[in-house]
């Protein structure tokens, strides 16, 4: 097994429509393509690094209606430990509408049902099983007293944390997660927080020194088609080089960077190697359509990393 993860986080149900172009205000259109799968960011990073090989396991909170069973089996169809996967009795499971253009960018809309009900003392329960894990990963799709008692119980057990700032908050804590070994947030996201315009790498890298200031350890920020970006309080910023490919839907690459840079850096805490790899892992997935569905296997991401 390459790293023992867990993610506390969320889960969502993808509806994902295929349009030709997004509807006007007021306007009604056809779209061509209706197709629905299992999402949320907290989810879709458990599968990536499960598809990868790493020891992957869940705390999050699944609804009482028809989505529920099929997120649970397809968390266990992966090999990801469900022990503290938890139904909440009279409300709906997250869903998530997404719409995705021809050239592969996406909107995507969240509702959180169970997810909301995400609570510290979730995490308490889950706790002896958390202290045996190298590596915690949060999102914002659940409550953010829940992400900063998180964040706390990591640094007071010795483990490493990471943020993923998503979606952000103009009133996220940055005091409550200083503490994170990682904050991972992409350009939009790293605007919100650092209060800063992000239209360029230089602008990243100043709003990521920004954060650093404030107390964050180490700030990897996602570029999309340009890389990735790593800034910490010692080093010089590390420009991550982007890999070429036709993009056929970039729903989920976000998250397959984070599950696979997880994985990685969970087998052998080098965050540079870790990163080079993510990068490959997210083109990989934005040449295939859908979020988790298009997530390499260990064998079929090797051919693709063989192919560059």
């Amino acid at each position: 097994m390459a790293g023992k993860i867990a993610i506390v986080g969320s889960n969502m149900v993808d509806l994902i429509t295929y349009t030709d172009r997004m509807p006007l205000p007021g306007e009604t259109i056809e779209a061509p393509r209706f197709e629905m799968g299992c999402g949320g960011k907290g989810a879709n990073q458990a599968i990536a690094a499960a598809r990868l090989g790493a020891d992957v396991m869940m705390v999050t909170k699944v609804g009482d209606d028809i989505f529920a069973d099929n997120t649970i089996r397809n968390f266990e169809t992966s090999g990801i430990d469900t022990r503290f996967v938890e139904r909440v009795p009279g409300t709906s499971s997250g869903v998530a509408p997404i719409f995705v253009e021809p050239s592969g960018e996406n909107c995507i809309l969240i509702v959180k049902g169970a997810n909301a009900q995400l609570s510290p003392a979730d995490v308490d329960r889950a706790a002896d099983a958390l202290k045996e894990c190298d590596l915690i990963l949060m999102q914002l799709e659940i409550p953010l007293e829940t992400v900063y008692h998180t964040v706390a119980f990591g640094a007071e057990h010795g483990i490493e944390t990471l943020v993923n700032p998503a979606p952000a908050p103009a009133d996220l804590d940055s005091t409550k997660i200083e503490k994170a070994t990682f904050l991972v947030p992409n350009q939009t996201e790293l605007a919100t927080i650092s209060g800063m315009a992000v239209n360029s790498l230089a602008d990243a890298e100043a709003a990521a020194r920004s954060l650093i200031a404030r107390g964050v350890k180490t700030v990897i920020v996602t570029l999309g088609g340009d890389g990735a970006l790593l800034i910490n309080g010692n080093d010089d910023a590390v420009h991550i080089d982007p890999v070429s490919v036709k993009p056929v839907d970039t729903t989920g690459a976000g998250d397959a960077f984070i599950g696979s840079f997880a994985r990685y850096y969970a087998e052998n805490r080098d965050v540079k190697a870790a990163l080079e790899m993510a990068v490959r892992y997210a083109a990989d997935s934005i040449t295939r359509p859908g979020t988790q569905k298009s997530y390499a296997t260990v064998q079929d991401f090797e051919k693709f990393c063989q192919s560059l």
